[in-house]
């Protein structure tokens, strides 16, 4: 598709016209960044911006306070397919929106009426909702949206995320386990009385070592990080209570449970060590994630078609300043079109509550670079691109790439076949 076949093309034009207000949306977000499940501006924002474009929408979807669920029928009833479009907005700590969420929220919401635009005029059959998915950053929304059957009757799962370059993410996500580790000891006067004490910070710390060991004889895939949560004692008491956060991850679920079993079994052992008790919580858990060839197919031939975002002389003279300043690398090339989709998934070290979501429904995932190459997510480099016009066009650009890929997606009853029996693992069309 050339640029001069665009002012024909609904899609293209429905994101063209409300530009605008969709970079007035991302701004928004992006200046009041909300935590996980703290998320009431954003996710308020986005389902106010989708009802005001003719969607439906209801709240607190799954009994999640920071959920919605908005919903468009071609007909006044429901029907069949159903797509569902997955908007994350949630932000993170001191960062702000360093994982681009801003632009993933807004991102979803622009695909699904400029789909809207388009089955409208074309007639085509079917019913779009969009899924407002708080806490990803924590790995839980999407979970327990999943847990409670959401997305169940959906005939495939449409998303993407900010990166730094333009791909269908052909990824697998990882497996993981999220925990907590609280240790109970017995609270002394740390010079008077060390004696009587059974300290929970010991207990943490020789955990820590076994975990550190262990690290020599799991899987090359395996991760394995944690941090403490402050206790909040001076050093001159012998602390009763510590309290460490655990992510376990793999590219598959067997791998990850094994690690898990085993870093439990650290715990435990510290804590007869110490003569303290532990309490395991399991925080969060998911498989890794399902590609599904069919669909990934589908939306990269759709992608082939869209041109990629060009840049001006200040947003290049923008990404060469802090490629500077963050030391990226990337040997002066910034940006650049569409990478191929490769011949087998690629395991990724990060993972996504959306993994989860892809063992119930077939899931499609955009990649699409609202940062220069080399920026890394979590990044204070990232947020600063996340909220400015480099930010901007990779959100317009995945949102046009989640809408053509749809659309192509539905022109025949046979894709979605196809996308279906592989999902099921049965021979595919």
């Amino acid at each position: 598709m050339n640029h001069e076949a665009d002012a024909t093309n609904i899609i293209a034009s429905w994101i063209d016209q409300h530009k605008p207000e969709l970079i007035e949306t991302a701004s928004y977000l992006f200046q009041h960044p909300e935590l996980a499940y703290q998320e009431t501006l954003s996710s308020r924002y986005l389902a106010e911006y989708l009802e005001g474009h003719g969607f439906e929408v209801t709240y607190k979807t799954a009994d999640i306070e920071t959920a919605f669920t908005a919903v468009w029928h071609s007909t006044p009833v429901q029907e069949k397919p159903i797509i569902g479009f997955l908007a994350e907005y949630d932000a993170l700590a001191e960062l702000g929106h360093a994982c681009g969420h801003n632009l993933l929220g807004t991102g979803v919401c622009a695909a699904a009426c400029a789909l809207k635009a388009d089955m409208k005029k074309n007639h085509t059959p079917g019913t779009i909702r969009v899924y407002g998915c708080p806490a990803e950053e924590i790995m839980s929304g999407k979970i327990k949206m999943n847990e409670k059957g959401v997305f169940d009757d959906l005939d495939a799962a449409v998303m993407w995320h900010p990166f730094d370059r333009n791909r269908i993410s052909n990824d697998i996500w990882q497996s993981q386990d999220i925990k907590n580790y609280t240790f109970h000891g017995i609270s002394a006067h740390a010079s008077k009385a060390p004696e009587a004490g059974r300290s929970a910070l010991d207990a943490a710390e020789l955990m820590n070592i076994g975990v550190n060991y262990l690290r020599e004889h799991v899987p090359g895939d395996v991760r394995m990080h944690y941090a403490y949560i402050d206790n909040g004692l001076p050093a001159n008491v012998v602390p009763d209570f510590a309290k460490t956060n655990y992510f376990i991850r793999s590219a598959k679920r067997a791998r990850t449970e094994d690690a898990s079993i085993r870093v439990d079994n650290c715990a435990r052992g510290a804590a007869m060590m110490t003569g303290t008790s532990v309490d395991i919580e399991l925080v969060g858990s998911c498989k890794e994630m399902k590609v599904n060839r069919p669909l990934t197919e589908i939306y990269y031939k759709a992608m082939t078609q869209i041109p990629t975002p060009e840049y001006t002389e200040e947003e290049l003279a923008f990404a060469a300043d802090i490629t500077r300043e963050a030391g990226l690398q990337n040997n002066g090339i910034y940006f650049t079109g569409l990478e191929p989709l490769e011949d087998e998934p690629v395991p990724i070290s990060i993972g996504t509550d959306a993994s989860e979501v892809s063992h119930t429904v077939p899931l499609i995932t955009i990649s699409a670079a609202t940062m220069c190459k080399g920026t890394p997510l979590h990044h204070w480099a990232a947020a600063k691109q996340a909220g400015m016009s480099i930010g901007h066009k990779g959100m317009l650009y995945a949102a046009r790439c989640m809408a053509e890929g749809t659309k192509l997606l539905l022109e025949k009853p046979e894709n979605l076949q196809k996308v279906w029996k592989y999902h099921l693992g049965t021979p595919h069309l």
